[in-house]
């Protein structure tokens, strides 16, 4: 991967924060993801697509209780790091999607595996109050680090498997991702239609 997809990379798992851990302002949102590496890889109108795309996928699924839903952010940055390299963004999208599926699972490994600190960092918190700005300081940047490696690993493995298997996608099977990829946006408001319905009653 070269420098400006690393960087990417970098914006995409401090953007990921803002989901949870901080911050919290929704510019993590893949509607507003999407333009923003949109206009990074040079395809703005590539960026909004996919970003209005995974918003009405997941617009749906909250972080409410014990769920912990697909990342938007990787939804979004995975398909334009493809795309710039070649790749349809049919294709892309769904690498993205599945990246995002993925991270749930990967974040909801890392909440349990943080939660096993927390009775040791509570102990040396009540012994040595002043250390908490330290303590929050240093959880963040670990979850910013893996989070970066999840996306980097994620894209690099992304674009080799791509690449490896383009060259046996045949004409139907890119109508077949293509004719998916459009259906999304319905299949999203499909999904939104009973939630409106219940709050016009």
């Amino acid at each position: 991967m070269t420098l400006p997809f690393i960087l990417l990379c970098v914006l995409a798992a401090l953007l990921e924060l803002d989901t949870t851990y901080a911050f919290q302002t929704l510019l993590s949102r893949p509607i507003i993801t999407g333009p923003i590496f949109g206009w990074l890889t040079g395809d703005v109108a590539a960026g909004i697509q996919i970003g209005i795309f995974a918003e009405l996928l997941f617009a749906d699924i909250s972080p409410l209780g014990g769920i912990i839903p697909p990342s938007g952010v990787v939804a979004s940055v995975i398909p334009l790091i493809l795309y710039a390299q070649g790749i349809d963004l049919y294709f892309g999208f769904f690498v993205g999607v599945l990246g995002a599926v993925l991270y749930s699972f990967f974040d909801a490994l890392l909440r349990k595996t943080r939660f096993k600190w927390l009775v040791f960092l509570e102990k040396r918190i009540g012994r040595k109050p002043s250390d908490i700005t330290r303590i929050i300081t240093a959880t963040l940047l670990l979850s910013f680090l893996m989070t970066f490696i999840f996306i980097s690993v994620l894209a690099w493995a992304g674009a080799q498997l791509m690449f490896m298997l383009y060259p046996y996608f045949t004409p139907r099977m890119h109508f077949a991702f293509r004719l998916a990829y459009i259906a999304v946006p319905w299949i999203g408001l499909a999904a939104l239609i009973p939630v409106f319905r219940l709050k016009t009653r």
